[in-house]
This record gives C-alpha cells, sequence and structure tokens, in this order.
C-alpha cells in the first residue's frame, strides 16, 4: 500500500508515521523536508510545499497513491487544493479534523459521531474544520471524492505536557513550575471529564484506517477510553514530576477576562466534559485498544524532557500570566 503523508512529522502524525513504516507500508512524506530526524526509517520524502499549489503539483507530478492524509490542512482552502491535486488520484483521502468540532455546549456528555452535532461557537479553528468536513462531504456526495474524516482529541506524546494552561513554545514550564511548588490554575473546580490519548493509541487505530473502504464517506473519532477529572490529569502530572501540585481553580469566565485567546481552547473545548464513544473506529479496527494510561503516558513524557535538559526551559512570560491572574483571583479582582 502507498501511503502519502502531507506533514508527517507532528506530534501527532510522527507517531502515525512510524508504525505506519513498521507494518511495512510504502510511506511517503510531503513537506519541506526541515525535520528528518522525525522520519522512520523507510519512509521517502518528497520535498515540496502544500500551499504553494503549482509547485506542489509539479513536485507530486506522477505520483499516485492508494492513500493520501493531509495532517495540516485547517481551512476549506488548504482542502480544495487538496481535491484539486488528488481527485482521481488516490482511492481514499483522509482530512484530520478535530473533535473540538463536536457542539459546545454538549447536550450529552458521551460523544458519538452519529449523534453528536458539529457545532462550536467558540472558537474559529473549529469552525474552520467543521466547514473542511462540510466541503469534503459535499464533493464525496456530489463528485465521489473519497474523504475520510478524523477527529482526533486532546493527544500528546513526548515532546508535550498536555495541560489546560500551559505555554506551547516552552512545555516544560509546568512541570518546573510544580517543582518548586508554585500555585498551579486549573479551570472551573477541576472536576469536569476530559480524555487523554496517547499518540501510540491514536496510531494503532488511525493505521488500520488505512485503505478502507467502508471509511469512504466517514468520520471517526480515536480516543482513550479512560476518563478523568482535570484535578487527576494535573495530579498525574505532578506525580509523574515526583510532587504533589498546588491547584488554584479559577472559572473560565475569569481566566479568559485576563486573556479573551483562551476563549476557544477553554469554552469551545476544554472547559466542556468530553467522553468519546469509540465503538465506530473499534467495529472496523477490532485490533484497536487503546493502552497507555494516562499516568504511564506522562511519565514517559516527564522521562524525555529530562534526558533533554536543553528541551527543560521555561517561559517567563507565561509564568508571570499566572501569577497577574492568581494575584488577581486571590484578591477578589477581575480585569475590566
Amino acid at each position: 500500500m502507498k501511503v502519502l503523508f502531507i506533514g508527517g512529522t507532528g506530534l501527532i502524525s510522527q507517531a502515525v508515521s512510524k508504525l505506519a513504516a513498521e507494518k511495512g507500508i510504502k510511506l511517503y512524506l510531503f513537506n519541506r523536508g526541515n525535520r528528518d530526524g522525525l522520519v522512520p526509517e523507510g519512509a521517502e520524502i518528497i520535498v515540496g510545499d502544500i500551499r504553494d499549489k503549482e509547485s506542489a503539483a509539479a513536485a507530486l507530478d506522477g505520483y499516485e497513491f492508494d492513500v493520501v492524509v493531509d495532517w495540516i490542512a485547517f481551512t476549506p482552502e488548504h482542502v480544495q487544493t487538496d481535491i484539486d491535486l488528488f481527485r482521481g488520484r488516490t482511492k481514499q483521502y483522509i482530512f484530520i479534523s478535530s473533535a473540538s468540532a463536536y457542539q459546545k455546549p454538549l447536550k450529552h456528555y458521551i460523544i458519538t459521531e452519529q449523534d453528536t452535532p458539529l457545532e462550536n461557537p467558540y472558537w474559529q479553528y473549529s469552525r474552520d474544520k467543521i466547514a473542511c468536513e462540510e466541503l469534503l462531504m459535499k464533493e464525496y456526495a456530489n463528485a465521489g471524492f473519497p474523504a475520510t474524516i478524523v477527529r482526533p482529541s486532546y493527544t500528546y506524546g513526548d515532546t508535550m505536557i498536555p495541560a489546560s494552561l500551559n505555554s506551547w513554545s516552552h512545555p516544560w514550564s509546568l512541570a518546573a513550575r510544580m517543582r518548586k511548588g508554585l500555585p498551579i490554575i486549573v479551570h472551573g473546580d477541576g472536576q469536569s471529564l476530559w480524555t487523554m490519548t496517547h499518540n501510540s493509541d491514536f496510531a494503532k487505530g488511525f493505521v488500520g484506517l488505512l485503505g478502507q473502504q467502508s471509511a469512504i464517506g466517514e468520520a471517526y473519532h480515536i480516543t482513550s477510553d479512560e476518563v478523568l477529572t482535570w484535578d487527576q490529569i494535573y495530579d498525574a502530572i505532578g506525580a509523574a514530576a515526583g510532587v504533589k501540585p498546588n491547584l488554584v481553580h479559577i472559572s473560565s469566565e475569569f481566566l479568559i477576562s485576563y486573556d479573551p485567546e483562551l476563549v476557544g481552547g477553554l469554552l469551545g473545548d476544554k472547559a466542556v466534559s468530553a467522553v468519546f464513544d469509540n465503538s465506530k473506529i473499534k467495529q472496523l479496527v477490532p485490533e484497536f485498544v487503546a493502552t497507555v494510561p494516562f499516568a504511564e503516558g506522562i511519565k514517559r513524557t516527564i522521562d524525555w524532557f529530562e534526558a533533554r535538559p536543553e528541551r527543560c526551559t521555561e517561559d517567563e512570560e507565561w509564568n508571570k500570566q499566572m501569577d497577574i491572574i492568581i494575584a488577581a483571583h486571590s484578591s477578589g479582582l477581575k480585569k475590566r
């Protein structure tokens, strides 16, 4: 099976690339060639820029694939480029959407592909993903474009310390703050339900979808079945770092008043309980079982960082912002 990954070296896709190569899939990665250290053995790099349609077409000239997966399409314009490039040149096109596209707030906390609508008034990112899905389903219905949609939820790996609040560019900041005994903000009361999925578990479900003709025209989420409260998630991060974190609970609305950019990630995603029914992916890929509990996965992550001291950097601006919010909350003040 010949499979093209557009991207293929990101946090989620690198685990999928590794497993696909291990299973003997002939894997091609189409990207700018800047992250060769994350390319699995046996994969072939096609150097190009998918955002430059003409040069991408030239780089891909003469290729046909059983499956094309775009890991870095975020808008309908991106997806339309893929449709134009790969119509008639692949048997399956997989779009990476997002579980944040599901209804916010949810009418029922258990999410299924069949019964949970797509609607997110809080996050443009999610609305763009929904628009991409709609475009693909229209192309499938009207022209037979062989689209499959996959919706990851919060998926992490070695290089990410996942939380509702952390520095994106310096993820070690959260663990460092915990070890210093500084207060750690948890949105809400810490009791809403959430699902964390290790990228190696996601990969097992995803690779099972490759080449599945019965998946054409369908959407799937792929997550762990482990359900945790946010307090449990932060406690597990602390335990992996060897400390008991000092948790401070602050409402999402208060946090957003200090940083309006948090509205998408909180009200549009992590502040809403999210429990996923994975029956649909398991019916198609019976071997899919998530086997990495968060306590184990986050310990791997902490160990990975500690083995690379150069990656254990802290974001001082993020730390200052946390301190300011906590001080304001403690004093009963709210930014106007």
